[in-house]
């Protein structure tokens, strides 16, 4: 499911589950497992990417189609899990975006310190809403956090999603690269913020994150009660499975 590389002191996981890098159960916990690991490990930072053309196409909606509100209970906090793990992650992370980073993928490359997009190589943007999804609690406090205030309504209300040009412009990424130089390019990154005082960074990084942490700590718990609710119930399943028969059967 995921490669592991250590090139030039930096650890680059690379994503390699199914064509899109969907997110299911066993996926996210291979991945956090990944990265909690990497906290006592030697490498200095971290790159994440994926194989192939897709970076991760968000949550695996088949697989909710398919297994319904018991899965959901079991799915939503192994993302939660997931996006905790990297989001707080007390190393430099940086996300080398392959391709397609869509709804939970998209929100995946938000929880890295720098986001690199290989320029024209895929689109990024959240499309939950027109899924008939809710954002876990969570999810939604890294988004607000990782993009410019004056956008995130468009972005979340609209779903729509943004080639590389646009999502620079308006803060999707931090920066473009020619895809070819993109894994040269993130290393190059996270070896530079590796050049920091690894306790310095860690406490600046806790910083920095803290307003996330402190909105989920205050009204966390009942949201993702609420978000799982609406999951899990027969309208959301049934408007759920009429997006994948429409949109992924193919």
């Amino acid at each position: 499911m995921i490669e592991l590389e250590t090139v030039d002191g930096v650890a680059v996981l690379r994503m390699q589950h199914g064509r899109a890098n969907a997110l299911d159960i066993e996926f996210c916990e291979a991945l956090t497992a990944r990265f909690a690991e990497l906290r006592g490990e030697g490498a200095e930072a971290i790159v994440l990417t994926g194989a192939g053309s897709i970076f991760s196409a968000g949550v695996d909606l088949k697989r909710v189609s398919a297994d319904g509100a018991g899965y959901v209970r079991v799915f939503l906090p192994a993302l939660h899990r997931l996006y905790a793990e990297i989001y707080f992650h007390p190393k430099p992370v940086v996300a080398a975006i392959n391709g397609h980073a869509v709804a939970g993928g998209a929100i995946l490359a938000c929880c890295a310190d720098r986001r690199i997009m290989g320029h024209e190589c895929g689109r990024i943007g959240v499309t939950e809403l027109l899924v008939g999804v809710p954002f876990p609690a969570l999810a939604f406090e890294i988004l607000r956090a990782s993009v410019p205030a004056e956008y995130l309504a468009e972005f979340a209300y609209s779903g729509a999603t943004y080639m590389t040009d646009d999502a620079l412009e308006c803060g999707w990424v931090d920066e473009i690269a020619e895809p070819e130089e993109l894994l040269e390019d993130a290393v190059a990154v996270a070896k530079e913020l590796a050049t920091i005082s690894p306790a310095a960074f860690a406490e600046t990084k806790s910083q920095i994150r803290a307003p996330v942490a402190e909105r989920y700590a205050a009204t966390g718990e009942a949201t993702e009660a609420a978000v799982t609710d609406l999951w899990c119930a027969d309208d959301t399943l049934a408007r759920l499975r009429a997006y994948v028969a429409q949109h992924l059967t193919r």
